[in-house]
């Protein structure tokens, strides 16, 4: 009874150490993990602040490109008014001479058609008064 009491308190003594050695390994392994989380966390805010450090120098950057963009924009429109100018000017001297060119032709087909719009006016008449006599016959 002793010698199996012994070998018992052995075993248990085996498992007490295992368990004893498997905790500390996990303990060793939990401690390794928050050193790991820790350098997470500060890699994280390290890239936060990096982050935030490009994101407000583009800022100021983008502000002086939008000052550098209205200047650019201000410059060219000084620059292009006096050729809008001419533009125009050309424009309206263009409608002047298409203008000439048309009113001949305009008038010219205007002479051609008026007879045709004249004989059609007659016709259309002629067939109204016809369909008025006729109304009238039909209601008396």
């Amino acid at each position: 009874m002793f010698v199996s009491l012994g070998l018992l308190q052995s075993a248990v003594m085996k498992f007490s150490l295992i368990a004893a050695i498997v905790l500390f390994a996990l303990a060793q392994g939990s401690f390794s993990q928050d050193d790991t989380n820790l350098d997470n966390l500060s890699q994280y805010f390290e890239d936060l602040k990096n982050k935030v450090t490009q994101e407000l120098t583009e800022l100021i950057s983008n502000q002086d490109l939008a000052n550098q963009a209205q200047t650019f924009l201000d410059d060219r429109k000084t620059q292009l008014e006096p050729l809008a100018s001419q533009i125009q000017d050309q424009l309206r001297t263009a409608a002047a001479n298409v203008e000439e060119q048309i009113k001949p032709l305009a008038a010219n087909v205007q002479a051609q058609l008026k007879p045709m719009v004249d004989n059609f006016q007659r016709q259309m008449e002629a067939i109204l008064q016809k369909l008025t006599e006729q109304a009238q016959a039909i209601s008396n």
